[in-house]
């Protein structure tokens, strides 16, 4: 695949070109990328200082006692608004539900393992497991697995 490079004068001429015959899913992920490069939400932190947070930065997004915290390595934030709403503000494929209080950043999955029932756990780069249930179950092992079309959990 080619590549071509061209240095302009001002951001506003910044941009990416993809050129293709047919829309494959490797210039879907690229094109993807690109719309999506640096997007954040505003969090606060323990001691209510609000910050920008990178999406692709976030592990996984949970509800707990009503409020919405994203999970990054080292750092937990709280998120206003609904996860419904922050659910719609990140859609992107790599954001999935994992249960009904959580979204998952399958970018960030290191391993997978079924559970009982149906369930799946998945280990998280920063060492957490986290419970998928049965519902959503699928559609973590095929965000998880895309690349891996003959092999199933």
């Amino acid at each position: 695949m080619r590549v071509t490079e061209k240095l302009v004068k001002s951001p506003n001429e910044e941009g990416v070109i993809l050129q293709y015959i047919r829309l494959t899913k490797d210039f879907e992920e690229v094109k993807e990328y690109v719309q999506h490069k640096g997007e954040a939400l505003i969090g606060y932190t323990q001691n209510r200082e609000r910050v920008s947070v990178r999406v692709e930065d976030i592990l996984y997004f949970e509800i707990v006692d009503g409020i919405v915290f994203a999970y990054t390595v080292d750092s937990v934030y709280e998120i206003k608004g609904r996860l419904y709403q922050v659910e719609e503000k990140v859609s992107r494929r790599t954001i999935c539900r994992a249960s009904k209080a959580m979204l998952v950043n399958v970018e960030h999955i290191t391993s997978v393992r079924t559970a009982l029932n149906g369930r799946l756990y998945a280990k998280m780069e920063n060492g957490e497991e986290i419970l998928i249930t049965r519902r959503y179950a699928k559609e973590i092992e095929d965000c998880f697995m895309e690349d891996d079309d003959d092999e199933r959990i």
